[in-house]
């Protein structure tokens, strides 16, 4: 059997995981959030004191790390450090803040590079990310690389974060978000950009159920 991939990138806070959930639910596919595998191990070099950006200490934690992804009763991945579900654990800015460090690092691409492929190969799958298209899967059957305006993300991820009860100031979720991004473009290893062939996708002006209409009928016309 041939198995069917859509690859969506795009900076943080562009509603990646969002429209992808929805996307996956819809087509009925195996939805992969491969952020959350470098949010775990972002968390990893948290619990062990270790600066997320120290390449050197970091390549040394991972012969140690043992993450594991799996679907709950409620159709959600769930993400497992050294067997202790964190799925809401690693939501936090400080964990997003580690992921970002960890996945500027070359080996740890090349780790969890294969884990990601793997699923792929089984399932039609869609996946969210930053290298999805230009690295994990280029050969995907659909691309997307999904944008807004930094303020729109930042007013979308500053809501968020309240909601789950997360108190923190506008201002600061811009600030972060802005040097997260420079960091993503800037990195030596797979740095975020949009892939050959991938559909730009620019929902700063959309509403949520407008931005998923639209994605669903991008998608549907590549896969016909």
């Amino acid at each position: 059997m041939e198995y069917k991939s859509i690859a969506i990138d795009g900076p943080s806070g562009a509603g990646k995981s969002t429209m992808a959930k929805r996307l996956a639910a819809e087509l009925g596919y195996l939805y992969v959030d491969t952020g959350a595998i470098y949010r775990t191990l972002g968390l990893f070099a948290l619990w062990r004191g270790v600066d997320p950006a120290d390449e050197t200490t970091v390549r040394e934690l991972l012969p140690q790390v043992e993450i594991r992804m799996a679907y709950g009763e409620d159709g959600l991945q769930h993400m497992y450090l050294m067997g202790e579900d964190v799925t809401g654990e690693i939501r936090t800015p400080e964990v997003s803040d580690a992921a970002s460090k960890v996945s500027a690092i070359p080996a740890v691409r090349t780790f969890l590079l294969e884990m990601q492929r793997e699923l792929a190969r089984k399932n039609n799958v869609i996946m969210d990310g930053r290298d999805i298209g230009t690295v994990v899967l280029p050969d995907a059957d659909v691309k997307i690389f999904l944008v807004a305006s930094l303020e729109a993300r930042a007013r979308r991820r500053h809501a968020e974060l309240l909601e789950r009860g997360v108190r923190t100031e506008l201002s600061q979720v811009l600030a972060d978000m802005e040097e997260r991004d420079a960091r993503d473009s800037g990195r030596t290893a797979a740095p975020l950009r949009q892939a050959e062939g991938a559909v730009l996708v620019d929902t700063t002006e959309y509403s949520l159920e407008n931005s998923f209409a639209l994605m669903l009928r991008t998608v549907r016309e590549r896969l016909e």
